[in-house]
C-alpha cells in the first residue's frame, strides 16, 4: 500500500500527443505531408488528426485508406522526417509541468501511455525535461496499440493499483475507449484531437478545456 494514499487516484495515466504536449496540428500535417510525398492522396485534417493516439502503421493505414502494405514502413519514414524536422516548434501546454509538480507532490503514481513509440517519447521526455516526472511509461511499439487496454493494465500490474483507482487521461476516443476496455475512470480534454462531444459515450468524469481546468479539477477531486 502507498503511504499518503491520494484522495481517489493512486495512479494516473496522461496521453502525450494533444494532451501534455501541443503537437496535434503538428501530427496532422506530418501525416498529410507523407501521403503527398509518396503520391497518395493527401488525407483531409479531420482524417488526419483522427488517428493520433494509435500505433503508428495503423494510424497512417486509417488515414490513409489506399496506403498499400507493403509501403507503410515507407510513409512511417516520411512521417518521422516531417515531424522531428518541426518538432522543436511546439512544446508542452500552458501549465502543464506546474499540474504535474502539483500532482508529483500529493503523492500520486504519475506515469504516460501513448501511442508514440519507445524512441519518440523517450526524446520529447528527455527534450521536455520531464523524464523525472514520471514513474513508469508505456508505448504503443512495447505493447499494443489505443484502444487495446494492454498499457493500462501493464501500468497498473507494475504499481500494484486496482483499476477503479486508476484515472486515465486523454484527448481521444482512443484513450478514453482504452480506459473502458480496461476498468478505468477517465477524463478527456478538449484542446487536442477529437471533438470533445464525442467523448460522451465513454462516461469521462470530466472534459477539461483547458491545462487550467484540468489541473483544478485533479487537485480537488484526485
Amino acid at each position: 500500500m502507498k503511504e499518503d494514499r491520494p484522495q481517489q487516484f493512486d495512479l494516473i495515466a496522461f496521453d502525450w500527443d494533444g494532451t501534455l504536449f501541443d503537437s496535434t496540428a503538428l501530427i496532422t500535417r506530418s501525416i498529410q505531408a507523407a501521403a503527398e510525398d509518396l503520391g497518395l492522396p493527401r488525407p483531409s485534417d479531420e482524417a488526419a488528426s483522427y488517428v493520433i493516439g494509435m500505433a503508428l502503421y495503423p494510424a497512417l493505414a486509417h488515414a490513409v485508406p489506399s496506403l498499400p502494405p507493403e509501403r507503410y514502413k515507407e510513409m512511417g519514414l516520411r512521417y518521422r522526417h516531417h515531424y522531428l524536422g518541426a518538432q522543436h516548434e511546439v512544446a508542452l501546454f500552458d501549465g502543464t509541468r506546474a499540474m504535474l509538480e502539483a500532482l508529483k507532490a500529493r503523492h500520486h503514481w504519475l506515469t504516460v501511455a501513448t501511442g508514440k513509440n519507445r524512441r519518440g517519447l523517450d526524446e520529447v521526455l528527455q527534450v521536455s525535461g520531464l523524464h523525472a516526472m514520471f514513474d513508469g511509461t508505456r508505448t504503443a511499439d512495447e505493447t499494443a496499440g489505443k484502444p487495446d487496454p494492454t498499457m493500462l493494465l501493464e501500468l497498473m500490474r507494475e504499481f500494484g493499483a486496482e483499476p477503479e483507482r486508476t484515472l486515465m487521461i486523454g484527448d481521444t476516443t482512443h484513450d478514453l475507449q482504452m480506459a473502458v476496455n480496461a476498468g478505468c475512470p477517465c477524463v478527456g480534454v478538449s484542446y487536442g484531437a477529437h471533438d470533445h462531444e464525442s467523448f460522451a459515450e465513454f462516461k469521462p468524469l470530466f472534459v477539461a478545456h483547458s491545462t487550467a481546468e484540468l489541473h483544478d479539477w485533479l487537485i480537488r477531486h484526485g
